[in-house]
């Protein structure tokens, strides 16, 4: 059974879709199944306080097919509005997840995004490790900013390969701006924007031991694999995400959602 525009959950102004991995997946098999067009934004506590200082941003999120909880004090709070089905969906599991099932289901991946080779070397792990696994096609951009022409080019090579899931690995905020930016150019159904999932499965990053993913430790995992990198978001972004989130549960701050 296919399901259509999961409710959303306002947490600071973020519509947080409440998902767990199996909703996600009955979403997207659905805008396959009846070829609509959709982006997924996987949302950490990060990404919802990027859209605290950019309006722009924040509607991107909440103009998206699905905004899941990539983080477990998101789970936490949609399970206090009273979502207790919450689980939640991680970029790299969903990635294992939609590949699993699109094996039966003869999807084609495009891979896009991550350093000279990544994509490739993805794409063959996970191959690997689903065989008959369909990958319809790789490209890793540059990192300075695309010129239109060169643009014109990618999204004629990803349209002719014919995707069904159009895989960005950019790093967020920028793959959400390329995924809203292309979603009316692309004929893929689906984009969906995963970050460090083409590291972390190519083993170029170390992924936190599930019992830290479990307890909402991931954070301290992740910073002390990359201080210099991450202290800044994870030591300024994490304390007043919570300030934030205590005054808006206690009512003495309010945030409306974005059209969507």
């Amino acid at each position: 059974m296919f399901l259509r525009n999961p409710p959303r959950v306002n947490i600071l102004g973020v519509g947080i879709s409440a998902i767990n991995m199996d909703i996600a997946l009955r979403v997207i098999e659905g805008w396959i199944s009846r070829g609509e067009s959709h982006y997924v934004c996987v949302t950490p506590v990060h990404s919802v306080m990027e859209c605290q200082r950019d309006p722009d941003l924040r509607r991107i999120f909440n103009t998206s097919g699905m905004t899941t909880p990539d983080g477990m004090p998101l789970v936490w709070l949609s399970r206090l509005y009273g979502y207790r089905h919450v689980n939640r969906v991680y970029g790299p599991d969903l990635m294992l997840a939609l590949c699993e099932h699109s094996v039966e289901r003869g999807y084609r991946h495009f891979f896009y995004g991550g350093a000279e080779g990544v994509p490739e070397r993805l794409a063959a792990r996970l191959q690997s490790r689903f065989p008959g696994l369909i990958v319809a096609g790789t490209f890793s951009p540059p990192f300075r900013p695309l010129k239109p022409n060169e643009d014109e080019q990618i999204v004629q090579l990803i349209n002719e390969t014919n995707p069904d899931i159009v895989w960005v690995g950019l790093g967020s905020p920028k793959q959400e701006r390329w995924m809203a930016e292309h979603i009316d150019r692309l004929t893929a159904p689906v984009l969906i924007g995963v970050g460090a999932a083409f590291d972390f499965h190519t083993g170029r990053k170390p992924q936190a031991p599930r019992w830290m993913q479990r307890s909402g430790l991931e954070w301290l995992f992740r910073l002390l694999t990359e201080p210099r990198r991450l202290w800044r978001r994870y030591l300024i972004n994490n304390p007043l995400f919570v300030a934030l989130v205590l005054l808006q549960v206690l009512g003495l701050r309010r945030y409306s959602l974005e059209p969507r």
